[in-house]
Order: C-alpha cells, then structure tokens, then sequence
C-alpha cells in the first residue's frame, strides 16, 4: 500500500500545473514580506518627515534666541518639526506624546557663557535634552541625538567667538566646549515598560488574539457544520452539512467572535500584568479598550473571510498582520518611515490601537495622546467589518450561491475514523 502510494505522488509531482500556484503564491507573498518589513526600517534617519521637537528657550539674553534660530540648519529641511513652547507647554507636550523630545535653553545661559570670559571661571552652562521614552525608545533616541548635536554645534560656535577674549589658559580650555548637555527623561515611565515597548508587543497581542481567534472560530464552525473536513494526525472527522446560507453563518461566527473573546482579553491581561508584572495603569480602561480592539480585528477577520472564501486568511493575514506591522509607529516612528507607510499608518489598525494602548499605559489614558483616535477608528472598523461582511453574504445569498452541498455522516456513524482505517 505504501509504494503504490509513493508511485502515486511521484506521478503527480510531475504535473506543471499542481506546482503552478503553490508556487507563485509563495514567491509572490515571501517577495512582498520581504519588501514590506525591510522596506520600512533600513533607513530611519534618512526618511525623517516632521519629527516633532519641543524647544524651550527660557535665555534672558540673546543667544537662546541665537540657538534656537540656527536650528533649521541642525537637520535637512522637512526633517524635524521644532516645536516652540514654554515650559509648561513643553511638559504638556511630552506627557501626551505629542513631541519625541525637547531641548532646553535655561533662563541664565547667556550670563553663563559670558562668566567663562572671567578670570577664575569654572562652571559651564548647561543646555538640556528631554527624552520620552513613552513613544518608543527609537524615537526619542533620534529626537535626543538630534537635540544634542544641536547643543553641540551651539557650544562649539560660541566657543570660537569667545576664545579671542579668554584672559587665561584655563578659560580658553573651556571655551573649547563651553557648553555641557545634559540628558534626562523628559516623561517618566515604569522600570517594567519595556523601554517604551510594552505598548507595541501588546498590541501586537491584541491583534493577534483577534486574527487568530476569528481564523480558529471560522474553521470550527465550518467543521462543525459540515463544510469543512477536520484531520489532527491520523484522524479525520466528517459532519453531516447543516443547512445555513452564507448570512446566518456570518452572524453565528461573529457571536461567537465577540463571546470568545471575553476570555481571551481576560487571559492576556492576567497573563501580561498578573503573572509578567507589566506596568499598567487604568486597568479597567485598558480591558474594555483590549476587548473592543480585539473584537474589531475578530468581525474584521470573519468579514474578509466571507468574503473572499479559501484566500480569506491570506487576505486577512495582510490586512492585520504583513501590512500593519511595519505601518504601526510602534517601534519605528511613522515620521522616521517612507510617505508609504505613512499613508498606510492612517487607516491600518495595528497603529490606531497602538496609540490607544500607549496613551492608557503611557500617557494617563488622555484623549489627545491616542486614545480619543483610537476609539473613533475602533468603532469605524467595526461598523466597516459588518457592513462589508453581510453585503457581500447577502450578495452570495441573492444569487443562489449556497455553500450547502450535502455530505452524509461516515458509514460507521461514528462521525470519525483513523486515516488508515
């Protein structure tokens, strides 16, 4: 049995066609990973558009001013988007992760820079860097080492124009590098955040959770109804078809989508917080967020997959997965990717509840840190994803496009059998 097996498939793999499209699909998917993923990180620092940067300039002399003009020449034109504020508006700006940094100018730095032109002078000035770890640790390294290259290039210019009037070597030393930069966290998160990363992987749980969940409900729910063959290892196992169309299947697996997933946002935040020691704040905000997020990706998954039959998993596999992750902002920051990304980051869930769930663990669970965008396009998916579901189920059902084919139980009604029975 076993060789006439093996002559079998030997025939069989020499049929152009059977390779045709296994072929092409997997060509065409890999190529397409591939330039998805690689495409948006190779180059950050090159594909700046408008990172935003709060400047401070608290100088009661002139060159605060002076520092905080020459700033369009600290990066290419369109890089950064410097910000300038007050202090309190700057602070306001890093607690709702509306800049990646800040750069500030103190209120005596000019009085500074002049002392060092005294005799005895030892103190330098200061100018600080603010970090926000809250927006990704790539992120607010790139707007730091922007911010400190500026400070920089301000302490060596000043340098040179004082060094003529240094009445002694000890102040010529100094005013090599009159400036010192200094660098803290402009907007404190928790010692369990991953860095600013805890927002991204679970997200990525959150859509996850949801992309599988709707592909495992869709599967048994057409294996149990009798249109779709089950086989784990050597057993097969056959329903009898239940008569349904097209529309009443797709409100079954979205009931259960949003059932199932009651207990799957449970788990994950027991899992992340309770057992991990994830630092989150707002847990109650956070599971009602995390349940409705992964509803919205579940009713996303069982509309595409009603849709578009046998490649619906492919399809969904892009939408949610191969073209959100690289869209996201969540590690890569969407002004540090290319113009695709970025128009991709507009409507592509994974960066709509990842501005969500940083706002809640991050930012205090403000409206203008991510939250308010996140529900507004949460409840645009949802409605998205039934509208374009029962259309298209509808659309199938009025042209008599039944999926009932009937297939009788296996003659020993046991409903299962090994393979090799």
């Amino acid at each position: 049995m076993a060789s006439a097996s093996s002559r079998r498939a030997g025939e069989l793999v020499r049929r152009p066609k059977l390779w045709l499209v296994p072929t092409v699909l997997s060509g065409l998917v890999t190529m397409v990973l591939a330039l998805l993923y690689l495409g948006g990180i190779l180059s950050p620092n090159d594909n700046l558009h408008h990172l935003p940067i709060a400047v401070v300039d608290q100088d009661r002399g002139a060159l605060g001013k002076e520092i905080t003009g020459s700033l369009g020449k600290a990066a290419p034109e369109g890089h950064v988007q410097w910000r300038t504020a007050g202090p309190a508006e700057a602070q306001d700006m890093l607690a709702s992760g509306k800049v990646y940094g800040a750069l500030v100018v103190p209120a005596d730095f000019t009085a500074s820079v002049r002392a060092l032109t005294t005799r005895g002078a030892t103190t330098r000035p200061t100018i600080t860097v603010l970090t926000n770890p809250g927006v990704g640790s790539l992120g607010s390294s790139i707007a730091a080492q922007l911010n400190q290259a500026v400070a920089h290039q301000a302490s060596v210019t000043i340098g040179k124009r004082l060094a003529a009037a240094a009445p002694d070597p000890t102040a010529r030393v100094l005013l090599s590098d009159p400036v010192a930069v200094v660098t803290r966290v402009g907007h404190p998160i928790g010692r369990h955040s991953g860095l600013g990363l805890t927002a991204f992987y679970y997200t990525l749980l959150l859509v996850l959770s949801g992309f599988i969940g709707g592909n495992l409900i869709h599967t048994g729910v057409d294996t149990a109804l009798g249109y779709a063959d089950s086989e784990i290892g050597p057993w097969h196992t056959r329903h009898a078809t239940v008569p349904i169309d097209r529309t009443q299947t797709l409100i079954l697996k979205m009931l259960m989508t949003a059932g199932i997933a009651l207990l799957t946002t449970t788990l994950l935040m027991v899992a992340s917080i309770g057992i991990l020691g994830m630092d989150a704040s707002h847990r109650p905000l956070l599971w009602i967020f995390s349940y409705c997020a992964t509803v919205a990706v579940g009713l996303g998954v069982q509309a595409i997959n009603a849709a578009f039959g046998g490649i619906g998993q492919l399809v969904s596999m892009f939408v949610f997965i191969a073209l959100a992750l690289p869209s996201s902002g969540a590690t890569i920051p969407l002004q540090a990717v290319p113009g695709f990304y970025r128009f991709l980051g507009a409507f592509e869930p994974m960066r709509q509840v990842t501005g969500g769930v940083r706002a809640i663990l991050y930012f205090d669970a403000r409206a203008d840190a991510g939250l308010g965008r996140a529900w507004a396009m949460i409840a645009i998916a949802v409605v998205g994803a039934l509208l374009f579901g029962f259309a298209m189920t509808s659309y199938y059902d009025r042209r008599g496009l039944a999926r009932y084919v009937p297939q009788p139980v296996p003659p020993d009604g046991a409903g299962a059998r090994a393979a090799g029975a």
